[in-house]
Protein backbone atom coordinates (compact mmCIF):
# COMPACT_ATOMS: atom_id res chain seq x y z
CA UNK A 1 0.00 0.00 0.00
CA UNK A 2 1.52 3.50 -1.15
CA UNK A 3 1.13 6.43 1.91
CA UNK A 4 -0.52 8.46 -0.47
CA UNK A 5 -3.42 6.13 -0.79
CA UNK A 6 -6.64 7.47 0.76
CA UNK A 7 -4.81 9.82 2.10
CA UNK A 8 -5.82 13.05 0.08
CA UNK A 9 -9.70 14.11 0.42
CA UNK A 10 -11.34 13.90 -3.03
CA UNK A 11 -12.17 17.58 -2.21
CA UNK A 12 -9.01 18.77 -1.97
CA UNK A 13 -7.48 16.32 -5.22
CA UNK A 14 -10.30 18.72 -7.14
CA UNK A 15 -9.54 22.05 -5.49
CA UNK A 16 -5.25 21.65 -6.49
CA UNK A 17 -6.42 20.93 -9.72
CA UNK A 18 -9.15 23.64 -10.41
CA UNK A 19 -5.90 25.40 -8.82
CA UNK A 20 -3.52 23.98 -11.61
CA UNK A 21 -6.00 25.09 -14.50
CA UNK A 22 -6.41 28.63 -12.97
CA UNK A 23 -2.43 28.90 -12.91
CA UNK A 24 -2.30 27.36 -16.67
CA UNK A 25 -4.54 30.10 -17.88
CA UNK A 26 -2.78 32.34 -15.73
CA UNK A 27 0.68 31.89 -17.05
CA UNK A 28 -0.33 32.44 -20.09
CA UNK A 29 -1.48 29.17 -21.52
CA UNK A 30 -5.18 30.56 -22.16
CA UNK A 31 -7.22 28.94 -25.02
CA UNK A 32 -9.01 30.41 -27.20
CA UNK A 33 -12.42 29.35 -27.17
CA UNK A 34 -14.55 31.09 -28.80
CA UNK A 35 -18.34 30.93 -28.35
CA UNK A 36 -20.84 31.08 -25.61
CA UNK A 37 -20.77 28.13 -23.66
CA UNK A 38 -22.69 28.83 -20.74
CA UNK A 39 -24.84 26.47 -21.35
CA UNK A 40 -22.04 23.02 -21.59
CA UNK A 41 -20.58 24.62 -18.01
CA UNK A 42 -24.34 25.27 -16.30
CA UNK A 43 -25.26 21.69 -17.61
CA UNK A 44 -22.03 19.81 -15.97
CA UNK A 45 -22.56 21.96 -13.08
CA UNK A 46 -26.23 20.78 -12.29
CA UNK A 47 -25.45 16.83 -13.69
CA UNK A 48 -22.51 16.61 -11.00
CA UNK A 49 -24.93 18.08 -8.40
CA UNK A 50 -27.50 15.67 -9.10
CA UNK A 51 -24.83 13.12 -9.42
CA UNK A 52 -23.31 13.40 -6.39
CA UNK A 53 -26.53 14.64 -3.79
CA UNK A 54 -28.12 11.81 -5.34
CA UNK A 55 -25.39 9.37 -4.34
CA UNK A 56 -25.11 10.91 -0.82
CA UNK A 57 -28.64 10.11 -0.66
CA UNK A 58 -28.39 6.42 -1.56
CA UNK A 59 -25.65 5.77 0.69
CA UNK A 60 -27.63 7.81 3.87
CA UNK A 61 -30.66 5.54 2.84
CA UNK A 62 -29.06 2.66 2.90
CA UNK A 63 -27.49 3.42 6.55
CA UNK A 64 -23.88 3.33 5.13
CA UNK A 65 -20.73 5.25 5.21
CA UNK A 66 -19.68 7.98 1.97
CA UNK A 67 -16.35 9.06 4.11
CA UNK A 68 -13.86 8.31 1.47
CA UNK A 69 -10.59 7.78 3.60
CA UNK A 70 -12.70 4.44 5.46
CA UNK A 71 -14.17 1.97 3.29
CA UNK A 72 -13.79 -0.74 5.52
CA UNK A 73 -16.08 0.61 7.38
CA UNK A 74 -19.44 0.31 4.61
CA UNK A 75 -22.28 -1.92 5.96
CA UNK A 76 -23.92 -2.37 2.67
CA UNK A 77 -23.09 -2.13 -0.48
CA UNK A 78 -25.04 -0.34 -2.96
CA UNK A 79 -25.36 -1.44 -6.28
CA UNK A 80 -28.45 -0.11 -7.50
CA UNK A 81 -30.19 3.84 -8.48
CA UNK A 82 -26.80 5.72 -10.23
CA UNK A 83 -24.81 3.20 -8.67
CA UNK A 84 -26.04 0.72 -11.10
CA UNK A 85 -24.28 3.09 -14.19
CA UNK A 86 -21.20 3.97 -12.26
CA UNK A 87 -19.28 2.42 -9.43
CA UNK A 88 -18.11 6.12 -8.48
CA UNK A 89 -21.37 8.72 -9.17
CA UNK A 90 -19.54 11.34 -6.26
CA UNK A 91 -15.78 10.96 -7.84
CA UNK A 92 -17.14 11.65 -11.81
CA UNK A 93 -19.56 14.80 -10.25
CA UNK A 94 -16.31 16.30 -9.53
CA UNK A 95 -14.74 15.59 -12.60
CA UNK A 96 -17.76 16.90 -14.10
CA UNK A 97 -17.38 20.12 -12.46
CA UNK A 98 -13.63 20.73 -12.71
CA UNK A 99 -14.92 20.41 -16.43
CA UNK A 100 -17.09 22.91 -15.99
CA UNK A 101 -14.26 25.23 -14.55
CA UNK A 102 -11.99 24.12 -17.32
CA UNK A 103 -14.55 25.73 -19.72
CA UNK A 104 -15.14 28.91 -17.38
CA UNK A 105 -11.13 28.63 -17.56
CA UNK A 106 -10.27 27.61 -21.19
CA UNK A 107 -6.36 26.54 -20.96
CA UNK A 108 -4.64 24.33 -23.57
CA UNK A 109 -3.00 22.63 -20.30
CA UNK A 110 -6.26 21.89 -18.44
CA UNK A 111 -7.31 18.72 -20.10
CA UNK A 112 -3.91 17.25 -18.91
CA UNK A 113 -5.24 19.02 -15.15
CA UNK A 114 -8.96 16.62 -15.87
CA UNK A 115 -6.77 13.44 -16.99
CA UNK A 116 -4.18 13.83 -13.81
CA UNK A 117 -7.28 14.08 -11.56
CA UNK A 118 -8.84 10.69 -13.01
CA UNK A 119 -5.38 9.15 -12.70
CA UNK A 120 -4.38 9.98 -9.01
CA UNK A 121 -8.23 9.19 -7.90
CA UNK A 122 -7.96 5.27 -10.11
CA UNK A 123 -4.69 4.84 -8.58
CA UNK A 124 -4.75 6.46 -5.10
CA UNK A 125 -8.27 6.81 -3.73
CA UNK A 126 -10.42 4.06 -6.08
CA UNK A 127 -8.42 0.85 -6.62
CA UNK A 128 -7.64 1.12 -2.36
CA UNK A 129 -11.35 1.40 -2.11
CA UNK A 130 -11.76 -1.32 -4.87
CA UNK A 131 -9.63 -3.78 -2.69
CA UNK A 132 -11.40 -3.30 0.53
CA UNK A 133 -15.09 -3.63 -0.58
CA UNK A 134 -13.77 -6.80 -2.33
CA UNK A 135 -12.54 -7.90 1.09
CA UNK A 136 -15.85 -6.79 2.82
CA UNK A 137 -18.30 -8.03 -0.14
CA UNK A 138 -16.03 -10.54 -1.59
CA UNK A 139 -17.62 -12.53 -5.03
CA UNK A 140 -20.63 -10.28 -4.71
CA UNK A 141 -18.59 -7.13 -5.36
CA UNK A 142 -16.74 -8.77 -7.92
CA UNK A 143 -19.85 -9.34 -9.87
CA UNK A 144 -20.66 -6.02 -9.04
CA UNK A 145 -17.29 -4.77 -10.75
CA UNK A 146 -18.21 -7.09 -13.73
CA UNK A 147 -21.31 -5.73 -14.91
CA UNK A 148 -20.47 -1.54 -13.53
CA UNK A 149 -18.16 0.85 -15.24
CA UNK A 150 -15.88 2.46 -12.67
CA UNK A 151 -16.84 6.30 -13.96
CA UNK A 152 -19.21 6.03 -16.24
Amino acid sequence: MSRLELKCPPPLVAAVCALLIWLSRWAGFKSPLQGDLSWLKYGLVFTALLLGLGALYQFRQRGTTFHPHTPEKTRVLVDSGLFRYSRNPMYLGILLLLSAYALHEPSWLAPLWLVGFVLYMNRFQIHPEERALRSLFGAEYTRYMARTRRWI
